[in-house]
């Protein structure tokens, strides 16, 4: 007789929504995951960067004790030119995602192309007397990853019709706000529960719609504010605790009163989000009847 597979890390009934049934949150789920998949993949374009590095770290083993030591330098700096690229891109497309955002305060893509180009002087060193020849070769991949990635934004993403001033102050509240999700998204990851995982992430794309809303309309700031500050920051509490204390033991009645509260934050943060929404649909009907009721008074 056939028997249901499952196990740790399989998805549970109860995480496999039903045909033709949603929740509320998931619209905003399926977004989020769309976002976080393309800042990935986005990072994973600077993977193929780390090859060199790997060759060159087995070819040093082959030459004297100055190309060994160039050959090692050489390989360092190259993977650490990947890594800070591959950060670079991932913070390039998160930039790109948002309505409203800072530019990055570490240019990563430029320092990035300035790594790999010292990296391939050291690689070029390490096999090839001279200097002049390894100086060509880090010249020439410098430029070469600056016009494969490209570099940096350099300047801050605005909205158009709103002062500089409103818009630091979102900026500000929405870094705090993502802060407090990223490390209440590492709490519970810690415990490699899928369950969980999808749990808190539904939580965070109903949240992230209440962000994306605040940014379009920073007017929208004075109502959220509470809902990303403090509760935000009650929300992280509450996932590290109770992080800390299934990892020591599986209390199941602590789970439920856990995924009980994130229930709870999802429905009054999505029900907050709809409400501005409908203020702001408000304030434009309000904003058309009166336009019409004055072109009708002027005769137009």
């Amino acid at each position: 007789m056939a028997k249901p597979f499952g196990g740790k890390y399989s998805p549970r009934s109860s995480d496999v929504p039903k045909a033709g049934h949603r929740g509320p949150g998931d619209q905003a789920l399926r977004e989020a995951t769309l976002d976080q998949a393309a800042i990935d993949s986005a990072g994973g374009m600077a993977n193929l960067l780390f090859v060199p590095a790997v060759l060159l770290l087995v070819t040093s083993f082959f030459g004297g004790a100055l190309s060994l030591v160039s050959g090692l330098v050489g390989a360092a700096v190259l993977a650490g030119g990947a890594t800070l690229m591959r950060e670079g891109l991932r913070a390039e497309a998160a930039y790109n995602a948002r309505a409203a955002a800072r530019r990055p305060a570490l240019p990563r893509k430029i320092l990035a192309a300035l790594l790999l180009g010292l990296g391939t002087l050291a690689a070029g060193f390490a096999h090839e007397d001279g200097l002049a020849g390894p100086a060509l070769y880090g010249l020439a991949a410098t430029a070469l990853a600056l016009v494969a990635f490209g570099i940096d934004p350099l300047r801050d993403k605005r909205v158009d019709g709103v002062d500089d001033f409103q818009q630091d102050r979102v900026a500000r509240v929405v870094d705090e706000a993502e802060s407090y999700l990223a490390q209440m998204q590492a709490a519970i990851a810690a415990l490699a529960d899928r369950r969980l995982d999808n749990r808190v992430a539904a939580f965070q794309a109903t949240a992230r719609r209440m962000i994306r809303t605040v940014e379009e309309d920073p007017r929208d700031l004075t109502e959220a504010r509470r809902f990303l500050g403090v509760y935000l920051m009650g929300a992280r509490d509450a996932s590290a605790r109770f992080a800390e204390l299934y990892a020591r033991r599986r209390d199941e009645g602590a789970r439920g009163d856990y995924e009980a509260l994130l229930a709870d934050l999802e429905a009054n943060f999505g029900a907050r989000t709809e409400k501005m929404l409908e203020s702001d649909r408000t304030n434009m009907d309000i904003e058309i009847k009166v336009l019409r009721d004055r072109l009708q008074r002027e005769g137009v």
